[in-house]
Protein backbone atom coordinates (compact mmCIF):
# COMPACT_ATOMS: atom_id res chain seq x y z
CA UNK A 1 0.00 0.00 0.00
CA UNK A 2 1.04 3.41 -1.01
CA UNK A 3 2.43 6.07 2.21
CA UNK A 4 0.01 8.68 0.71
CA UNK A 5 -2.24 9.08 -2.12
CA UNK A 6 -1.39 12.68 -3.58
CA UNK A 7 -4.08 14.50 -4.46
CA UNK A 8 -4.48 16.00 -8.33
CA UNK A 9 -0.75 15.28 -9.35
CA UNK A 10 -1.17 16.16 -12.75
CA UNK A 11 -2.95 19.53 -12.10
CA UNK A 12 -0.33 20.35 -9.46
CA UNK A 13 2.48 19.93 -11.92
CA UNK A 14 0.91 21.62 -14.81
CA UNK A 15 0.11 24.47 -12.18
CA UNK A 16 3.51 24.74 -11.24
CA UNK A 17 4.71 25.15 -14.58
CA UNK A 18 8.33 23.17 -14.27
CA UNK A 19 11.19 24.18 -15.50
CA UNK A 20 14.26 21.75 -16.13
CA UNK A 21 16.76 24.00 -14.43
CA UNK A 22 14.33 25.45 -11.85
CA UNK A 23 14.71 25.50 -8.25
CA UNK A 24 11.05 24.43 -5.96
CA UNK A 25 9.65 24.25 -2.97
CA UNK A 26 7.55 21.07 -1.51
CA UNK A 27 7.14 22.15 2.28
CA UNK A 28 4.76 19.02 3.03
CA UNK A 29 6.13 16.52 1.05
CA UNK A 30 4.49 13.80 2.90
CA UNK A 31 4.95 10.35 0.99
CA UNK A 32 6.83 12.13 -1.74
CA UNK A 33 3.87 12.17 -4.19
CA UNK A 34 3.95 15.05 -5.96
CA UNK A 35 7.58 15.62 -4.94
CA UNK A 36 8.78 12.81 -7.03
CA UNK A 37 6.84 13.92 -10.18
CA UNK A 38 8.72 17.51 -9.66
CA UNK A 39 12.34 15.65 -9.60
CA UNK A 40 11.57 13.62 -12.25
CA UNK A 41 11.05 17.04 -14.50
CA UNK A 42 14.72 18.36 -13.40
CA UNK A 43 17.48 18.13 -14.80
CA UNK A 44 19.94 21.03 -13.62
CA UNK A 45 17.43 22.44 -11.16
CA UNK A 46 16.84 21.24 -7.44
CA UNK A 47 13.81 19.80 -5.05
CA UNK A 48 13.78 21.52 -1.72
CA UNK A 49 11.35 19.26 0.30
CA UNK A 50 10.17 19.43 3.86
CA UNK A 51 7.78 17.99 6.03
CA UNK A 52 7.39 17.73 9.93
CA UNK A 53 6.51 14.27 9.90
CA UNK A 54 9.51 11.90 11.07
CA UNK A 55 7.69 8.87 9.16
CA UNK A 56 7.41 11.40 6.39
CA UNK A 57 10.83 12.22 5.63
CA UNK A 58 11.81 8.64 6.24
CA UNK A 59 9.39 7.52 3.44
CA UNK A 60 10.19 9.83 1.47
CA UNK A 61 13.82 10.10 1.07
CA UNK A 62 13.81 6.45 -0.46
CA UNK A 63 11.24 7.51 -2.86
CA UNK A 64 13.13 10.50 -3.75
CA UNK A 65 16.38 8.52 -4.14
CA UNK A 66 14.79 5.97 -6.72
CA UNK A 67 13.97 9.25 -8.82
CA UNK A 68 17.42 11.23 -8.74
CA UNK A 69 19.85 12.90 -6.38
CA UNK A 70 19.51 16.64 -6.72
CA UNK A 71 17.22 17.14 -3.71
CA UNK A 72 17.52 18.52 -0.32
CA UNK A 73 15.36 17.29 2.41
CA UNK A 74 14.90 18.67 5.97
CA UNK A 75 12.50 18.23 8.85
CA UNK A 76 10.86 21.21 9.92
CA UNK A 77 7.34 23.53 9.36
CA UNK A 78 6.81 25.35 6.26
CA UNK A 79 6.22 28.18 8.32
CA UNK A 80 9.97 28.36 8.26
CA UNK A 81 10.77 27.66 4.71
CA UNK A 82 12.32 30.75 4.57
CA UNK A 83 15.22 29.93 7.61
CA UNK A 84 16.10 26.76 4.99
CA UNK A 85 16.08 28.83 2.25
CA UNK A 86 18.47 30.99 3.86
CA UNK A 87 20.43 28.19 5.39
CA UNK A 88 20.95 26.99 1.82
CA UNK A 89 21.60 30.08 0.45
CA UNK A 90 19.16 30.19 -1.73
CA UNK A 91 17.36 33.54 -2.49
CA UNK A 92 14.20 32.80 -4.52
CA UNK A 93 12.97 29.90 -5.96
CA UNK A 94 10.63 29.17 -9.08
CA UNK A 95 8.08 27.46 -7.30
CA UNK A 96 6.54 26.05 -4.23
CA UNK A 97 3.90 23.38 -3.06
CA UNK A 98 2.14 23.02 -0.06
CA UNK A 99 -0.10 20.26 0.47
CA UNK A 100 -2.47 21.03 3.44
CA UNK A 101 -4.03 18.33 5.73
CA UNK A 102 -3.95 15.41 7.25
CA UNK A 103 -1.77 12.20 5.07
CA UNK A 104 -3.63 9.02 4.32
CA UNK A 105 -0.67 7.38 6.43
CA UNK A 106 -1.67 9.62 9.13
CA UNK A 107 -5.41 8.87 9.02
CA UNK A 108 -4.69 4.77 8.69
CA UNK A 109 -1.30 4.50 11.33
CA UNK A 110 -4.13 3.59 13.94
CA UNK A 111 -1.65 4.79 16.58
CA UNK A 112 -1.38 7.90 15.25
CA UNK A 113 -4.70 8.93 16.76
CA UNK A 114 -6.04 10.96 13.80
CA UNK A 115 -8.78 8.54 12.87
CA UNK A 116 -11.93 8.28 14.99
CA UNK A 117 -12.95 4.85 12.92
CA UNK A 118 -9.73 3.28 14.77
CA UNK A 119 -9.11 3.23 18.71
CA UNK A 120 -5.95 4.42 19.61
CA UNK A 121 -4.32 6.53 21.88
CA UNK A 122 -5.29 10.52 21.70
CA UNK A 123 -2.75 12.10 19.91
CA UNK A 124 -2.50 13.18 16.75
CA UNK A 125 0.54 15.05 16.64
CA UNK A 126 2.43 15.64 13.04
CA UNK A 127 5.41 16.40 14.87
CA UNK A 128 5.75 13.62 17.72
CA UNK A 129 8.88 15.10 19.13
CA UNK A 130 6.34 18.52 20.74
CA UNK A 131 4.52 17.90 23.94
CA UNK A 132 0.80 18.96 22.99
CA UNK A 133 -1.14 16.27 21.88
CA UNK A 134 -4.65 15.57 21.41
CA UNK A 135 -4.58 14.19 24.53
CA UNK A 136 -3.68 17.38 26.03
CA UNK A 137 -6.15 19.52 24.74
CA UNK A 138 -8.62 17.49 25.69
CA UNK A 139 -7.63 16.68 29.67
CA UNK A 140 -5.70 20.08 30.77
CA UNK A 141 -8.01 22.85 28.55
CA UNK A 142 -10.63 24.69 30.35
CA UNK A 143 -14.49 24.50 29.33
CA UNK A 144 -13.93 27.73 27.74
CA UNK A 145 -10.75 27.22 25.39
CA UNK A 146 -12.43 23.51 24.41
CA UNK A 147 -15.47 25.29 23.07
CA UNK A 148 -13.66 28.11 21.15
CA UNK A 149 -11.13 25.36 19.79
CA UNK A 150 -14.32 22.97 18.07
CA UNK A 151 -16.06 26.01 17.02
CA UNK A 152 -13.00 27.79 15.83
CA UNK A 153 -11.37 25.21 13.83
CA UNK A 154 -14.50 22.39 13.57
CA UNK A 155 -17.18 25.13 12.91
CA UNK A 156 -18.93 22.35 15.49
CA UNK A 157 -21.91 23.87 16.55
CA UNK A 158 -22.54 21.26 19.87
CA UNK A 159 -18.99 23.03 20.68
CA UNK A 160 -20.33 23.92 23.91
CA UNK A 161 -22.12 20.86 24.57
CA UNK A 162 -19.55 18.45 23.51
CA UNK A 163 -16.98 20.51 26.09
CA UNK A 164 -19.01 20.05 28.41
CA UNK A 165 -19.59 16.15 28.87
CA UNK A 166 -15.69 16.13 28.14
CA UNK A 167 -15.02 18.28 31.30
CA UNK A 168 -17.92 15.48 33.39
CA UNK A 169 -15.94 12.50 31.38
CA UNK A 170 -12.40 13.02 31.84
CA UNK A 171 -9.69 11.97 32.24
CA UNK A 172 -9.81 10.68 28.30
CA UNK A 173 -6.93 8.39 26.92
CA UNK A 174 -8.24 6.95 23.38
CA UNK A 175 -10.02 7.99 20.07
CA UNK A 176 -12.58 6.12 21.20
CA UNK A 177 -13.14 7.26 24.85
CA UNK A 178 -13.80 10.83 22.97
CA UNK A 179 -16.12 9.53 20.42
CA UNK A 180 -17.69 7.82 22.72
CA UNK A 181 -18.56 11.28 24.64
CA UNK A 182 -19.28 12.92 21.45
CA UNK A 183 -22.08 10.59 20.44
CA UNK A 184 -23.06 11.28 24.39
CA UNK A 185 -23.09 14.90 24.06
CA UNK A 186 -24.49 15.37 20.66
CA UNK A 187 -28.13 14.46 20.07
CA UNK A 188 -28.73 11.81 17.55
CA UNK A 189 -31.91 14.04 16.03
CA UNK A 190 -29.06 16.74 15.31
CA UNK A 191 -26.69 14.50 13.92
CA UNK A 192 -26.22 14.95 9.70
CA UNK A 193 -25.08 11.83 7.67
CA UNK A 194 -21.53 12.38 8.53
CA UNK A 195 -19.63 10.65 11.64
CA UNK A 196 -20.67 12.82 14.65
CA UNK A 197 -17.29 13.17 15.80
CA UNK A 198 -15.93 14.60 12.17
CA UNK A 199 -15.69 18.01 13.15
CA UNK A 200 -13.99 17.64 16.98
CA UNK A 201 -11.13 14.98 15.19
CA UNK A 202 -10.87 18.12 12.85
CA UNK A 203 -10.86 21.16 15.34
CA UNK A 204 -8.41 19.08 17.88
CA UNK A 205 -5.80 18.16 15.01
CA UNK A 206 -5.70 21.66 13.76
CA UNK A 207 -5.24 22.83 16.94
CA UNK A 208 -2.45 20.09 18.14
CA UNK A 209 -0.73 20.86 14.70
CA UNK A 210 -1.40 24.63 14.70
CA UNK A 211 -1.56 24.46 10.94
CA UNK A 212 -4.38 27.68 10.47
CA UNK A 213 -2.82 30.70 12.64
CA UNK A 214 0.68 30.78 10.84
CA UNK A 215 -0.93 29.70 7.30
CA UNK A 216 -1.93 33.55 6.14
CA UNK A 217 2.27 34.53 7.07
CA UNK A 218 3.78 31.52 5.68
CA UNK A 219 2.17 31.65 2.34
CA UNK A 220 2.97 35.78 2.21
CA UNK A 221 6.89 34.68 3.04
CA UNK A 222 6.72 31.73 0.74
CA UNK A 223 5.60 34.58 -2.17
CA UNK A 224 8.31 37.04 -1.41
CA UNK A 225 10.94 34.13 -2.35
CA UNK A 226 9.39 33.44 -5.58
CA UNK A 227 11.37 34.21 -8.51
CA UNK A 228 9.23 36.67 -11.31
CA UNK A 229 7.00 34.37 -13.20
CA UNK A 230 7.41 31.62 -9.84
CA UNK A 231 4.21 29.99 -8.75
CA UNK A 232 2.56 28.90 -4.82
CA UNK A 233 0.26 25.96 -5.51
CA UNK A 234 -1.82 25.01 -2.22
CA UNK A 235 -4.00 21.81 -2.00
CA UNK A 236 -7.03 22.39 0.72
CA UNK A 237 -9.09 19.47 2.41
CA UNK A 238 -11.48 22.00 4.17
CA UNK A 239 -13.05 25.19 3.71
CA UNK A 240 -11.46 27.11 6.82
CA UNK A 241 -7.95 26.33 5.11
CA UNK A 242 -9.27 26.80 1.68
CA UNK A 243 -10.87 30.55 2.81
CA UNK A 244 -7.65 31.36 3.81
CA UNK A 245 -5.65 30.73 1.01
CA UNK A 246 -7.93 32.12 -1.18
CA UNK A 247 -8.27 35.88 1.22
CA UNK A 248 -4.93 35.66 1.22
CA UNK A 249 -4.12 35.12 -2.50
CA UNK A 250 -6.20 38.07 -2.70
CA UNK A 251 -4.92 40.47 -0.64
CA UNK A 252 -1.26 39.54 -2.30
CA UNK A 253 -3.06 40.20 -5.97
CA UNK A 254 -4.14 43.58 -4.22
CA UNK A 255 -1.27 45.19 -2.17
CA UNK A 256 -3.36 48.34 -0.66
CA UNK A 257 -4.46 47.16 2.92
CA UNK A 258 -5.87 50.76 3.16
CA UNK A 259 -9.67 51.04 4.57
CA UNK A 260 -12.26 51.06 2.11
CA UNK A 261 -13.53 54.42 1.13
CA UNK A 262 -10.04 56.41 0.81
CA UNK A 263 -9.76 57.62 -1.98
CA UNK A 264 -5.59 57.59 -2.11
CA UNK A 265 -3.97 54.94 -1.26
CA UNK A 266 -1.60 55.74 1.67
CA UNK A 267 -0.38 52.56 2.83
CA UNK A 268 2.38 51.68 0.26
CA UNK A 269 1.38 48.35 -0.67
CA UNK A 270 2.07 46.67 -3.48
CA UNK A 271 0.43 44.14 -5.38
CA UNK A 272 2.96 40.93 -4.98
CA UNK A 273 1.34 39.09 -8.20
CA UNK A 274 -1.81 37.75 -9.65
CA UNK A 275 -4.35 34.58 -8.71
CA UNK A 276 -4.14 32.34 -11.42
CA UNK A 277 -6.74 30.45 -10.12
CA UNK A 278 -10.57 32.35 -10.53
CA UNK A 279 -11.95 29.34 -9.30
CA UNK A 280 -10.27 26.32 -7.65
CA UNK A 281 -9.84 23.66 -9.55
CA UNK A 282 -10.93 19.87 -8.30
CA UNK A 283 -10.41 16.29 -8.87
CA UNK A 284 -11.72 14.78 -11.82
CA UNK A 285 -14.79 11.89 -10.93
CA UNK A 286 -11.91 9.61 -12.54
CA UNK A 287 -9.94 10.49 -9.61
CA UNK A 288 -12.51 10.69 -7.37
CA UNK A 289 -13.34 6.62 -7.92
CA UNK A 290 -10.17 5.59 -7.12
CA UNK A 291 -9.51 8.34 -4.68
CA UNK A 292 -12.37 8.99 -2.32
CA UNK A 293 -10.28 10.97 0.02
CA UNK A 294 -9.90 13.83 -2.52
CA UNK A 295 -13.20 14.60 -2.66
CA UNK A 296 -12.84 17.67 -0.52
CA UNK A 297 -9.67 18.64 -2.18
CA UNK A 298 -8.81 22.38 -4.09
CA UNK A 299 -6.28 23.77 -5.35
CA UNK A 300 -5.75 27.11 -5.92
CA UNK A 301 -2.68 28.81 -7.97
CA UNK A 302 -0.55 32.15 -7.02
CA UNK A 303 1.73 33.64 -9.31
CA UNK A 304 4.54 35.90 -8.07
CA UNK A 305 4.54 39.38 -10.47
CA UNK A 306 7.56 40.77 -12.70
CA UNK A 307 9.90 42.91 -11.30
Amino acid sequence: MAYHLSVMIDETLEALQVKSDGIYLDGTVGGGGHSSKILEKLDNGLLIAMDKDDEAIHYAKRKLKEVGGNFVLARGDFAHAQDLLDELEIECIDGALLDLGVSSHQLDEAMRGFSYHQDAPLDMRMNRSQRKSAQTIVNEYSEDELTDILYRYGEEKWARRIAQFIIEYRPLETTFELVDIIKRAVPAGARDQKHPARRTFQALRIAVNNELDQLPQSIEDIVERLAPGGRLVILTFHSLEDRIVKNTFRQLQKGCICPEGIPICICGGESMGQVITRKPIIPTNKELQFNPRSRSAKLRVFERRAQ
